[in-house]
């Protein structure tokens, strides 16, 4: 049973085709270099949990799609959304439109062909400034189910 390495394989991959992706990572979070700015627009993700069910195996995984806010001398912190000294709402937006690729790819794409299913809708959290550089993105949290094709005989 791969069932492990294969999701985080085939998500890997497909992330990896979007290009508002530049480098994908898994595991702890606390193990990326995140002073590196080479890799943004970065995805990182990890697996929360799982449940083995008698026909399935689900999969809770979280997510963060994030990228560097540029801020220009003039920038007030207070009017984050409501000046145009940074990019802020171009990254809310990019990583966004990222995030909601990988949603429909699970929906009905070529991972949902392969039996990986979205279960329920996934809950996305915008966040700000998060780490050590001035970050910012989206967190999101969904449950993918695939096939248990181990069984007792």
């Amino acid at each position: 049973m791969t069932s492990v390495y294969d999701i985080v394989d085939k998500i890997k991959t497909y992330l990896y085709d979007n290009p508002s992706v530049n480098h994908v990572t898994f595991g702890d979070i606390k193990e990326v270099d995140l002073d590196k700015t080479t890799m943004f627009p970065l995805t990182h993700f990890n697996i929360s949990e799982s449940v083995i069910g008698s026909n399935f195996i689900s999969f809770n995984l979280s997510f963060l799609f994030m990228d560097i806010v540029d801020y220009t001398k003039d920038h007030d912190p207070d009017n984050d959304l409501r000046d145009d000294a940074s990019n802020l709402l171009d990254v809310f937006n990019t990583q966004l439109q990222a995030a909601n690729a990988l949603i429909s790819e699970l929906r009905r794409g070529d991972l949902y062909s392969e039996k990986y299913q979205l279960e329920g809708d996934p809950v996305c959290r915008m966040f700000k400034d998060k780490y050590e550089n001035q970050l910012a993105g989206w967190r999101v949290d969904l449950t993918i189910l695939i096939p248990n094709n181990l069984s007792i005989c």
